[in-house]
C-alpha cells in the first residue's frame, strides 16, 4: 500500500514537470498577444492589487523589525563607544595625575633655595587623609628612618602645610595648619609686626591672624608669611618667609587687629610635600630646641612673650 502511493506521487510530480515544460515552451513560443500571456496578464490584474494591499498591511511589521534590528546595532555601537571613553577616562586622570606630581615636584625643587637652607629637605608623598569634613591630618611615607622628627615643619611648592605631629620608623602624622591645635607665628608682607595665624572657627577652610598690633598694615591680597618665631600654642620652629596664604579682609573692633587669610596650599589635595628636617648639631636644630624650650605664654604677656618668641635669624 505504501508503494504504490509513493509510486502514485512520484508520477503526479513527474506530469506536473512534463506539462511546466510544455506550457513554458508554448509561452515562449507564441505572440504576444496569445492565449497564455492573457491568463498571465488577467492573473497579474487581480494579483496585484492583493499584493499591493499585502506589502502596505505588512510595512509596519517590517518597519518594526527593522527598528529592532537597528536599536540592537545602536546599542551594540554605544557599548563599545563607553568601554572606549572609560579606557580615555582612565588614561586621562593617569595622565593628569601624574603631570600634577610632576609640577608639584619641580615646584618644590625650586622652594629649596626659598631661605631654608639650615634645613634638609625631605621630600614625602601623602598616603592617607582624614576622612572628616575638617582634613586635619594627613600621613606621609617618611618617619624617623629619614630623619624626620615631631614639629618638623611641613611645606609644599605653594607654601606651608603644617608640621609632624608624630614620628613613627617609616611614616609620620602631620597636622595640617587648619588643625585645631595650630598656632604659627606670621607677620604680613614685609612688617615687622608679628601675629599668630590660628584656624578661623567654624571655617575649616580659612585661617585667622591674631594679636597684630593696632597700628600693623594690613591690605587684602597681601601675603601673610611665617616670621621665624615660636608662639604659643605651637611648639614648631618655621622658617622665616614661607608662604602662608593671602589676606581677604581685616578686622579692627577689637584691642588687637585680626586679619581673615585664606590658605595659600590646597589643604584637600595633597600627594607630595617636603619635611623640613633639622640634623643634630645644626644651627636650625640648636635654635629650635632653645626656642621651644622657653616657657609659653600668651600674646599680651609682655617682656615674657618676647623671650618665647626666638628669631631664627639670631
Amino acid at each position: 500500500m505504501y508503494d504504490k502511493t509513493v509510486r502514485r506521487r512520484r508520477a503526479v510530480l513527474v506530469l506536473l514537470v512534463v506539462l511546466s515544460l510544455l506550457l513554458l515552451s508554448v509561452y515562449f513560443g507564441e505572440a504576444p498577444s496569445g492565449r497564455l500571456h492573457a491568463v498571465q496578464r488577467g492573473f497579474l490584474t487581480i494579483v496585484s492589487p492583493i499584493q499591493d494591499g499585502a506589502n502596505k498591511a505588512l510595512k509596519p511589521v517590517r518597519d518594526l523589525f527593522g527598528w529592532f534590528g537597528d536599536t540592537l546595532h545602536a546599542k551594540s555601537q554605544r557599548d563599545q563607544l563607553l568601554k572606549q571613553v572609560d579606557k580615555l577616562r582612565g588614561e586621562v586622570v593617569a595622565e593628569q595625575a601624574e603631570k600634577r606630581s610632576y609640577r608639584e615636584l619641580l615646584s618644590l625643587y625650586h622652594l629649596d633655595q626659598l631661605g631654608v637652607g639650615d634645613y634638609r629637605p625631605v621630600t614625602a608623598t601623602v598616603v592617607y587623609k582624614s576622612p572628616n569634613l575638617w582634613y586635619s591630618t594627613v600621613v606621609i611615607d617618611k618617619g624617623e628612618s629619614s630623619g624626620v622628627h615631631d614639629n618638623d615643619p611641613v611645606i609644599n611648592g605653594e607654601g606651608l602645610v603644617g608640621k609632624v605631629a608624630v614620628a613613627a620608623s617609616d611614616g609620620a602624622v602631620v597636622d595640617l595648619i587648619t588643625d585645631s591645635s595650630m598656632g604659627v607665628s606670621a607677620r604680613v608682607g614685609t612688617s615687622t609686626a608679628t601675629g599668630i595665624v590660628q584656624p578661623k572657627v567654624g571655617d575649616p577652610n580659612d585661617l585667622l591672624l591674631q594679636y597684630l598690633p593696632t597700628n600693623a598694615s594690613a591690605v587684602a591680597g597681601e601675603d601673610v608669611v611665617t616670621s621665624g618665631t615660636v608662639s604659643p600654642p605651637d611648639n614648631s620652629l618655621y622658617p622665616p618667609g614661607i608662604l602662608i596664604g593671602q589676606v581677604t579682609s581685616v578686622n579692627e573692633e577689637s584691642a588687637y587687629k585680626s586679619v581673615n587669610v585664606h590658605p595659600a596650599v590646597n589643604l584637600h589635595d595633597l600627594d607630595v610635600v617636603q619635611v623640613l628636617t633639622a640634623g643634630p648639631g645644626s644651627r636650625a636644630a640648636v635654635v629650635g630646641s632653645v626656642a621651644t624650650s622657653l616657657p609659653a605664654h600668651g600674646p599680651t604677656s609682655g617682656r615674657e612673650e618676647q623671650l618665647a618668641s626666638t628669631q631664627v635669624g639670631g
